[in-house]
């Protein structure tokens, strides 16, 4: 996923292990996909040309997000995430960011801490270094929840319907 969100050279763009996204099951909408993906990530993948902010998400679409990054946009897609409640979201592990802890921890079904760094790919289908940041799955929705649970994902399984901003 090109992290600006902006049209750049392929090399700013980073794309999500296959074996990260099969090992959470098979999903109906990637409303952030990659211009060129290097394999699927949903039946339906819109990308910066096509604009997944501006699209109807069906009602009950399960959803794979992984945003880009830059403000507002990692706001206003994870905003829309929540609200569509169906669905797995990729994130940095930065904890106190406000996406964070006002939309992913108070809304979520799950939460899966990852053991080990993500080595995205790149566009030309080289796996590059370990990232930068640790990273974590939120999963919306009990289906979800389970299948973050039931995934094969080293890290640590955190339930949090309960949780509450305080």
């Amino acid at each position: 996923m090109n992290t600006s969100f902006q049209k750049t050279i392929a090399s700013d763009e980073w794309y999500t292990p296959k074996e990260l996204i099969d090992c959470l099951g098979e999903f109906d909408l990637d409303p952030c996909a990659p211009l060129r993906p290097l394999w699927p990530t949903a039946r339906v993948m819109y990308n910066i040309d096509n604009d997944g902010l501006t699209k109807k998400w069906v009602g009950g679409s399960r959803v794979w997000l992984n945003p880009p990054y830059s403000q507002p946009l990692i706001t206003q897609f994870c905003q829309k995430f929540a609200e569509n409640g169906n669905g797995i979201c990729l994130l940095f592990g930065r904890t106190g960011n406000k996406v964070f802890q006002e939309i992913m921890l108070t809304r979520a079904d799950a939460a899966l801490f990852l053991r080990k760094r993500i080595r995205f790919y790149r566009p030309d289908g080289t796996q590059g270094a370990s990232g930068g940041c640790d990273s974590v799955l939120f999963a919306f929705g009990k289906e979800n929840a389970n299948a973050l649970l039931k995934c094969g994902l080293e890290g640590v399984y955190v339930p949090l319907k309960d949780a509450r901003k305080i």
